[in-house]
C-alpha cells in the first residue's frame, strides 16, 4: 500500500507540475482559426448534406437528432464559426468551447453516412478545451480578468493533448498492418487512377511503388507517437510528419484534417517552442522563465486525475472494440467509426433492394436514387448498418394493401480492393425483422476472396515489353 501511496503521489506531482502554457495557447488560436476556415469553406454543403436528402442515417442511440426547419441550419452552422472565433480570440473561451462542442457535434450526429475521422476529432478536441486552462494568456479572457492571467499550465492539460493525438496515429498505424495494406492495396489503385500529379505518374506504374507508399505511411503512423515523445527525435519526426500531411492534403480530399493534424502534433514540441520562435524575431523576448509557485494547488486533484484517467481508457478502448468482432476483410460499422482506420479499403458496391409486401405477394424493386443521392448511395455499401437502416426506412413509406408488414430484401456485391464483386448482405434475410444491434450482424457474410496478384502480373508485364 506504500509503494501504491508513493506512486500515486508521484503521480500526480508530475501531472499538476507547471508548464510552459504557449503551445497550449497556440494550439487554442490554431483549432479556433481552422474551425472558422472549415465553416465558411463548407457553408454551401448545408443543404445537400442535410437538407436535400429525403432520408439521413443515424447513429446507434441517436435517432431522436432532426435537422432544424427552415433557416435553422444555416443559423446553427454560422453560430458554429462565431464560437469558433471566440475560442481563437480566448473570449469565455471555455464556455464557447463548450457551445462550440455541442453544436459541431449536433451536425456530426445529424447524419451517420456523413462520418470522416476528422469530424469525430474536432469533436474530441473541442471538448478537451472545455477543461483545459488555454485561455490564461493571450486572451480577452486574460485581459479582461487579469486574476486568471498565467504563463504556465499544469502538465496533464498538455499530456491529455499529447494522448489524444498519439492514439490517432498509432491506432492508424495499427490498422495498417493488414493483408491488403501489406500487399499493396488500395494504394495501388490510388497511385494509378486516383492521384494525379508529374511525379506521382512517372512511377505510379512501378511494381516497387505501392509498395514503398504503402509501408511509408505504415511506419509513419505506427512510430509517430514513439518519435515525437522522444527527445532526440521529435524536431525530425515532426518535420516528417508534417511533409507527410502536406502530401496527403495535395493527393486526398480529407478536408480539413491535415492541417488540424499538424497544429496537434506541435504539442508534442517543447512547451515553450512558440516562445522561442518569437524571441529568434525578437531577441528582447526571451522564454519565460517558470515560477514552481506560480501555479496553485489543485482544489479537487483526484477528480482532474480521475476524469484524465477515463478519457485515455477511452479513447485506448474504443479503436479495439472491433476485435471482438471478427469477420473478413469487410467493414462493419464498428470497424470504420470512431477506430482511426482511414483510407483502408477501396470498395464499389451494386445494390439491389426488394420489398416484398405479404398482403398480395407482390415484390418491387426500389429504385435507390428516388430516395438516395449517390454520395448516400456509395458510403451506404461501406457500412451493413447503413443498409439495414434504409430498409426499414424503405418498410415505413412504401405503401403496403393489407395489414401484414413489408419485407425489404437486400442484394449487394462488392468488391473490395480490387477483388471479384461477392455477396455481402445474405439475400434471403429481410432486414426489417432483423434487431438492429451493437455488433456484428448475423446477416453480415464475411469475404475472403484473395486479392488478385497484380505484383507477379506487373513483373510479367514488365519482363514481356524488355523482350
Amino acid at each position: 500500500m506504500k509503494v501504491i501511496n508513493t506512486v500515486l503521489a508521484k503521480l500526480q506531482n508530475r501531472a499538476f507540475a507547471a508548464v510552459d502554457i504557449a503551445s497550449l495557447v497556440f494550439f487554442r488560436i490554431a483549432f479556433g482559426l481552422l474551425m472558422v476556415c472549415e465553416i465558411w469553406i463548407l457553408r454551401h454543403q448545408i443543404a445537400a448534406s442535410w437538407i436535400h436528402p429525403r432520408f439521413l442515417f443515424k447513429y446507434y442511440g441517436f435517432s431522436w437528432v432532426h435537422p432544424w426547419p427552415g433557416n435553422g441550419l444555416y443559423l446553427h452552422w454560422y453560430a458554429i464559426g462565431v464560437f469558433a472565433f471566440f475560442i481563437a480570440i480566448g473570449f469565455f473561451c471555455r464556455l464557447n468551447a463548450a457551445l462550440f462542442c455541442l453544436s459541431y457535434t449536433y451536425f456530426f450526429l445529424l447524419d451517420e453516412g456523413g462520418y470522416v475521422n476528422h469530424a469525430y476529432l474536432i469533436c474530441l478536441f473541442s471538448f478537451l478545451l472545455i477543461f483545459v486552462p488555454a485561455h490564461r494568456a493571450l486572451s480577452v479572457d486574460s485581459w479582461l480578468r487579469p486574476k486568471i492571467r498565467s504563463q504556465t499550465a499544469s502538465a496533464w492539460a498538455l499530456w491529455l493533448f499529447r494522448t489524444q493525438m498519439a492514439a490517432v496515429y498509432f491506432f492508424a498505424g495499427i490498422a495498417k498492418i493488414a493483408p491488403d495494406w501489406l500487399r499493396g492495396e488500395p494504394m495501388r489503385t490510388w497511385l494509378t487512377h486516383n492521384i494525379h500529379s508529374s511525379l506521382v505518374d512517372r512511377f505510379s506504374h512501378e511494381v516497387w511503388a505501392p509498395y514503398l507508399a504503402s509501408y511509408t505511411a505504415l511506419l509513419i503512423d505506427l512510430l509517430a507517437a514513439p518519435l515525437l515523445f522522444w527527445r532526440r527525435t521529435r524536431v525530425a519526426a515532426l518535420c516528417l510528419i508534417v511533409i507527410f500531411h502536406l502530401l496527403n492534403a495535395q493527393f486526398f480530399t480529407i478536408g480539413i484534417f491535415p492541417w488540424l493534424a499538424i497544429a496537434a502534433t506541435t504539442l508534442f514540441l517543447s512547451p515553450s517552442w512558440p516562445r522561442r520562435i518569437i524571441s529568434a524575431f525578437r531577441p528582447a523576448m526571451t522564454p519565460a522563465k517558470l515560477k514552481t509557485g506560480e501555479l496553485p494547488a489543485p482544489k479537487k486533484p483526484v477528480l482532474i486525475l480521475s476524469f484524465v484517467a477515463v478519457y485515455i481508457a477511452i479513447q485506448i478502448l474504443v479503436p479495439l472494440a472491433h476485435l471482438f468482432y471478427p469477420g473478413g476483410i469487410e467493414w462493419t460499422y464498428l470497424e470504420h467509426h470512431f477506430s482511426w482506420q482511414m483510407l483502408l479499403r477501396q470498395k464499389t458496391t451494386t445494390a439491389f433492394f426488394y420489398v416484398t409486401d405479404p398482403n398480395n405477394d407482390e415484390t418491387y424493386q426500389i429504385r435507390l436514387r428516388e430516395y438516395l443521392d449517390p454520395r448516400q448511395i456509395a458510403r451506404m455499401g461501406w457500412r451493413p448498418d447503413m443498409v439495414q437502416q434504409f430498409a426499414r426506412y424503405l418498410a415505413t413509406v412504401t405503401l403496403r394493401s393489407g395489414p401484414k408488414p413489408l419485407k425489404v430484401q437486400v442484394r449487394m456485391f462488392v468488391s473490395v480492393n480490387g477483388r471479384k464483386p461477392q455477396l455481402f448482405i445474405d439475400p434471403n434475410v429481410d432486414l426489417v425483422a432483423e434487431p438492429r444491434r451493437w455488433g456484428r450482424p448475423r446477416w453480415l457474410l464475411q469475404i475472403h476472396e484473395p486479392l488478385p496478384d497484380h505484383a507477379l502480373d506487373s513483373i510479367q508485364r514488365s519482363f514481356e515489353s524488355s523482350q
